[in-house]
């Protein structure tokens, strides 16, 4: 095995191990903005990590460079974090309660929300 391979393989195992872990954080985190913040993160970074991976095999082992996977990378590092903020801001504004144990609300003396919503426990 060269180095290549195993610098690919690294990029695609890192990518596997991050959104595996971003979907054990959607599952287990108590409210939507711990949820939203596992979905962005880690999931993001492993989704970039294995295009990277993808990208480094067709550039080193097939010889063909695919700049669909630089945009696709692009477009995901700059969207995803930003769509995972907009969704968060919404349900704050809307009133989505946080989590009970909860101790400290940045957003509570510049943001007023609409109604509360009572969060399923």
């Amino acid at each position: 095995m060269s180095l290549t391979e195993i610098i690919i393989s690294i990029f695609l195992l890192i990518g596997a191990g991050l959104s595996v872990l971003g979907s054990i954080g959607i599952i287990r985190f108590p409210d939507v903005y711990g949820r939203l913040h596992a979905a962005t993160k880690s999931a993001t970074l492993g989704v970039i990590s294995i295009m990277i991976g993808a990208f480094l095999y067709f550039l080193f082992i097939e010889g063909i460079l695919v700049g669909k996977l630089l945009l696709a990378i692009l477009f995901v590092f700059m969207t995803a974090p930003v769509a995972g903020f907009m969704i968060s801001r919404s349900a704050y504004r809307v009133g989505v309660k946080l989590w009970d144990k909860s101790i400290q609300d940045d957003l509570s003396a510049h943001v007023k929300p609409e109604k509360q919503v009572k969060q399923k426990s």
